[in-house]
């Protein structure tokens, strides 16, 4: 059956080794006026000055998956949730953009793959997200797994790289590992949480 291509970033899905999967995120910051735009479903970065930002591809100081916002609208003054950042937001008196991420380092995010992937060989590699536009009207990002570059024979040949793959979806619509865009299984690999060294 042909995979549906409806990319939609990384969905929170479970925990390593059937742990309780509760949904849980922690709160960070949102530089005010940060230009780039953050959708659901991206993963995100942290800076050294301890707010976040969307992570590009080849960043490996990946904090987790965004999942939405709040901030008091600049013109409105109303308190504003959003499962995006718009980009360009400077709340009024100094307030702050909050950003809630799932940051567990063993949390398991399902997200769609750009192309073809060899099923068994592919599990346990590592490989990127290709970061693309996502949704402003749903704020749904639109992100995918790299199985294309850096691949050999469809199989991810990078040392290192974000994202760790652990198995394919169980999305009977999206699960032919045979035909392209299907679902994978993949926990964060370049997690901060994980590293000696801080940011």
């Amino acid at each position: 059956m042909v995979n549906i291509n409806a990319p939609f970033g990384l969905r929170a899905v479970g925990e390593l080794g059937s742990n309780i999967q509760n949904g849980g995120t922690t709160e960070y910051n949102i530089l005010p006026g940060l230009g780039t735009q953050i959708y659901k479903g991206d993963i995100v970065r942290i800076l050294a000055n301890g707010t976040i930002q969307q992570s590009a591809a080849g960043n490996a100081d990946c904090l987790g998956v965004f999942n939405g916002c709040f901030y008091n609208d600049p013109t409105t003054q109303k308190p504003t949730w959003s499962n995006y950042y718009p980009g360009g937001i400077t709340p009024t008196a100094g307030g702050l953009i909050s950003a809630f991420v799932y940051d567990d380092p063993n949390k398991l995010f399902e997200v769609q793959g750009n192309g073809i992937l060899a099923t068994a060989a592919g599990v346990g590699k590592n490989t990127d997200i290709v970061v693309t536009q996502g949704n402003t009207i749903n704020g749904q990002s639109a992100s995918q797994l790299n199985v294309l570059t850096g691949n050999a024979g469809g199989v991810p040949a990078l040392a290192t790289a974000q994202c760790r793959i652990v198995g394919i979806s169980r999305d009977p619509e999206n699960s032919d590992p045979l035909t392209a865009n299907a679902n994978w299984i993949v926990r964060i690999n370049e997690q901060v949480y994980l590293r000696a060294t801080g940011v």
